[in-house]
């Protein structure tokens, strides 16, 4: 982390020769280690936050100006920042620190002129949530210092990608880039918006698998897929008028409704219902039983609720027939970006060796490869 910081403070002094020294934020990162697609559903999420973070190096500028330099793009964005609440989405990556900008401009914070530079070690597109690290960094660079409730931090980001990006995202990224901790995961119920820390055992590995693809269909299927789950539950509450979201039901109750609903819009529910109580038996299970919910977890992802792809299937698929390996599934939205595995430390090494040679011989891509270390959330870096 030292030397991304050194390098974010050198680009800051590259891009403003007459700047102030900055100051620097980051924010992880997360890998999803099961609970997919249940976060926007109220459910419960089982994520870690990653070494890899999104840093924001700041410092005021003095001609009423606020800019923004992305080292990933290469690419200057700059605008009055009296105007900062009028602005339109560009439909670019500027798109997550203007939203965050003006939300936070909603709730009352004035920010100034400012010079920003980006530097993000979380691949785009990865399903390691590169949006949420960025939103959160930005918003505590736009902050600089002042205070603000981590939840409430949380669900600004959040706001910010729903309203202004676009993107009908749940609680989960941004929460675990805010509440990450070392060498733990979080298992965050996103009804209440709390969570409870969560050991993870020495004996085995993290290792997320980058397929290096990104479908577009990927944004498109997301937005369908709230409204199908939506869709269930105005089904499910003429049976049972006290269900507010998929979070309220059991597997028996889900049965009881299935005429009430299209068979697609029945096996959406089915994913969403049995993914959360996957969660929950995780919590407390055997090595060799999380492995299994890890396979059961993708298996549900690619035939009910469909948003797996060839490339993850094929990962899966060839991870789970390795010796030392306890279980794999994709993580993330879906159609490409990573599968997330469990694996005996003793195995690692030829693991990812043999798990990148099988899919460049296969699709003529060599995959993205991290052994994952669950790190802490968002902050300064003094």
């Amino acid at each position: 982390m030292a030397g991304t910081t050194s390098f974010i403070r050198d680009i800051f002094h590259r891009m403003y020769p007459q700047a102030q020294e900055p100051r620097v934020f980051r924010a992880p990162g997360r890998v999803n280690l099961i609970g997919e697609h249940t976060d926007y559903n109220l459910g419960f999420v089982l994520p870690i936050a990653l070494d890899l973070d999104c840093q924001v190096a700041t410092a005021p500028s003095f001609d009423g100006m606020f800019r923004v330099y992305s080292q990933n793009t290469e690419e200057s964005k700059q605008w009055p920042a009296a105007e900062l609440a009028s602005l339109k989405p560009s439909q670019d990556w500027s798109d997550y620190v203007v939203g965050v900008a003006q939300k936070l401009i909603e709730r009352g914070y004035e920010i100034g002129a400012q010079n920003l530079a980006i530097y993000s070690t979380v691949p785009v597109g990865s399903g390691l949530s590169s949006s949420a690290a960025i939103e959160v960094s930005t918003a505590l660079a736009l902050l600089q210092g002042r205070a603000i409730d981590k939840v409430d931090l949380a669900r600004l980001c959040q706001n910010a990608e729903i309203e202004f990006v676009g993107m009908p995202c749940g609680i989960m990224d941004q929460y675990v880039s805010v509440f990450g901790e070392k060498h733990k995961a979080i298992r965050i119920d996103c009804r209440s918006v709390t969570h409870e820390a969560v050991e993870l055992p020495d004996n085995v590995r993290i290792v997320a698998v980058n397929t290096m693809v990104k479908h577009e269909l990927g944004s498109s299927a997301y937005r369908e897929r709230v409204r199908e789950c939506a869709e269930a539950v105005a089904a499910i509450r003429q049976k049972f008028p006290k269900v507010q979201a998929l979070r309220d039901v059991s597997t028996p109750q889900l049965e009881k409704c299935k005429g009430l609903m299209p068979e697609l819009v029945y096996r959406r529910a089915r994913h969403v219902v049995s993914e959360d109580e996957r969660v929950v038996e995780f919590m407390d299970a055997t090595l060799e039983r999380r492995g299994e919910l890890f396979v059961a977890s993708h298996r549900s992802l690619q035939h009910d609720y469909e948003v797996s792809c060839e490339e993850l299937d094929y990962l899966v698929d060839t991870a789970t027939q390795m010796p030392g390996v306890y279980g794999s599934r994709m993580t993330g939205g879906g159609f490409g970006g990573c599968t997330v595995n469990l694996v005996k430390p003793e195995a690692v090494e030829k693991f990812l060796a043999d798990i990148s040679n099988a899919y460049e011989k296969r699709f003529g891509i060599t995959p993205g490869l991290f052994v994952c270390v669950p790190g802490e959330g968002a902050r300064e870096i003094q």
